[in-house]
């Protein structure tokens, strides 16, 4: 026995010893001092239980504290640099929206600065829908697009725990909330980055909150705000926020035909309900129509499968094979999209478990954390929840859809981030009724779930982590280095990219705003001689600069040809 266990404490990892030393220390208060511990948590949760009834204080409150934190935390975790090349189409979108547009018109030197997730033609925008972008927009107009991440994350604390309150009682729905404003607000990259999921959490929160409400109440107001919930997931992620909306519609349709038990009359349920929903998702729709319009020229063609069909040969769900190869304009898109894309998933049952382990290793990191795991002893019980069985079906639905896709991160699954914790809190509360020969071991476990989460961020503030995920959330500064120096250097400026042939795909520099033609300081991908020349001619006037990150990422000088290739 002493073997295994010295076994375990030697090949598991730190963190997961960590949280069973932690476990132990809590046990032990609990079988040992069973009267103070009872004492001090119930006297601070009744002082919390106190502010929680404030309903709608505690939502004002949630709403400016998450912001207020991070900015205190600026001199540990400084404003994220974008590395990732969604982060760079978003900011692409964001500034599109800040100018007051949203699309700009094709440009004729586009091949030069032809970049990732970007449509060229028939207008130079990103592929992207404009919830995030437009996040990133107000940001802009504050001063900055992080401002925007801010306060969308801010939204999203405050909408989870409106939503919460219409599930659990007022205390819990706090807990709730603290608990994902720790988990997001703080050293996450939804909370460091410009690519997380916030606004779709907000939306997905929106509807799960205002559901309950209307079969209450049947106001106006919640409709509305149901309305607004599925318009944002309309406009963030649609695909996701289709597969949470559907179970909702027909909890609406159910309750609409008089089906549950309701005091609203069917007068009222139309009126008060139906039409103002109706008239919100018809606007929804009409918007969506009219933004694909003005970026790919059809009402029904998304900006993103457009660029999926511009540029992907791969699939978008797990039985999808891939396509016959494109040939592409440079040589980083030829290793991108006919090199690593295709040679990462090929359609094999090894690839399946591949890519279905790293989502749920990194989904699992971004959504709990190693503390959790003393929730298992509560969480069969939630199963059993007649009033959980909805939401339990939902993240399940969700969860399935996550995982039949190719490609995904985290912040894919964000609609069903107020049901993850909605989970959690009801697993906590099932933990608590655990008592070990009267003594109350489950509540002193759920304190140590909620102390092993605020130990873990803190220690990510202290060494300066911005996630688990480091990668990310860390760009290179070298470039915005670069371009803050030219940004301060008289004249107009062209900077011209040049690689390596071994090339990190990952590590792209080339990528501008939604004007080109009087930006400041360009950035443009070296191509052949001929095509540079057409560049140079157009942009006559501007001072010529080459980086090559490959070899030195902070090094600028004056453009200069490649050496011809020797000849052997």
């Amino acid at each position: 026995m002493i073997d295994h266990v010295e076994l375990f404490l030697t090949r598991a990892p730190h963190a997961l010893r960590t949280t069973l030393c932690v476990a132990i220390f809590f046990s032990l208060l609990a079988i040992f001092l069973p009267r103070f511990i009872s004492r001090a948590f119930h006297a601070l949760e009744s002082r919390l239980s106190r502010l929680a009834e404030r309903r709608t204080l505690v939502v004002i409150a949630v709403f400016f504290i998450i912001p207020s934190v991070r900015l205190a935390l600026l001199p540990q975790l400084r404003v994220p640099v974008p590395g990732i090349h969604d982060e760079y189409s978003y900011l692409l979108l964001g500034d599109t929206l800040a100018h007051g547009r949203l699309a700009n018109p094709p440009h004729p030197m586009w091949m030069s600065f032809e970049t990732f997730h970007v449509n060229w033609s028939p207008t130079y925008s990103s592929k992207y829908p404009p919830g995030q972008g437009a996040v990133l927009a107000l940001g802009q107009l504050l001063g900055h697009p992080w401002i925007g991440v801010v306060l969308s994350v801010a939204a999203m604390g405050a909408a989870i725990l409106w939503m919460l309150q219409a599930w659990l009682p007022a205390r819990w729905a706090l807990l709730g909330a603290a608990l994902a404003a720790l988990k997001f607000g703080i050293a996450s990259y939804w909370m460091n980055s410009y690519w997380g999921g916030a606004v779709a959490a907000t939306g997905g929160a929106l509807v799960l909150g205002a559901m309950p409400r209307i079969i209450r109440s049947a106001r106006t107001r919640d409709a509305l705000l149901l309305g607004l919930g599925i318009a944002i997931l309309a406009n963030a992620r649609p695909y996701e926020g289709l597969l949470l909306s559907t179970p909702v519609a027909g909890w609406f349709l159910w309750w609409l035909a008089g089906k549950t038990n309701s005091p609203a009359t069917l007068r009222i349920r139309i009126v008060r309900v139906f039409v103002p929903l109706a008239i919100v998702l018809l606007l929804t729709a009409g918007f969506i129509g009219y933004y694909n319009w003005r970026l790919t020229g059809n009402a029904f063609l998304f900006p993103h499968t457009l660029n999926t069909q511009t540029y992907q040969t791969t699939g978008l769900f797990l039985w999808n094979h891939a396509k016959e190869p494109i040939q592409y304009n440079n040589d980083q898109f030829e290793d991108f999209y006919n090199g690593w894309e295709r040679e990462d998933y090929r359609n094999t049952w090894p690839d399946v478990w591949k890519v279905t382990a790293e989502k749920l290793t990194r989904s699992s990191s971004t959504y709990f954390w190693w503390g959790a795991l003393l929730l298992l002893p509560g969480l069969p019980f939630v199963f059993f929840d007649r009033k959980m069985r909805l939401p339990i079906f939902i993240f399940l639905l969700g969860t399935a859809g996550f995982l039949v896709l190719i490609w995904s991160m985290p912040h894919y699954a964000a609609a069903l981030t107020c049901i993850a914790f909605l989970l959690l809190v009801r697993s906590i509360r099932h933990l608590r009724t655990i008592h070990l020969r009267g003594r109350p071991l489950g509540l002193a476990l759920s304190w140590a779930v909620i102390f092993l989460l605020a130990t873990e961020v803190a220690f990510s503030v202290q060494s300066h982590v911005c996630d688990h995920l480091d990668w990310a959330c860390k760009g290179d500064p070298s470039r915005a280095a670069i371009a803050k120096k030219l940004a301060n250097t008289p004249g107009q400026h062209l900077i011209m990219v040049r690689y390596r042939e071994d090339h990190n795909l990952h590590d792209e520099w080339v990528y501008n705003g939604a004007e080109i033609d009087t930006a400041k300081v360009l950035w443009a991908r070296e191509l052949d001689a001929e095509q540079n020349a057409r560049l140079f001619a157009y942009f006559k006037g501007r001072q010529i600069w080459l980086v090559t990150p490959d070899s030195d990422n902070t090094y600028l000088q004056p453009y200069t040809p490649p050496r011809p290739a020797p000849v052997n």
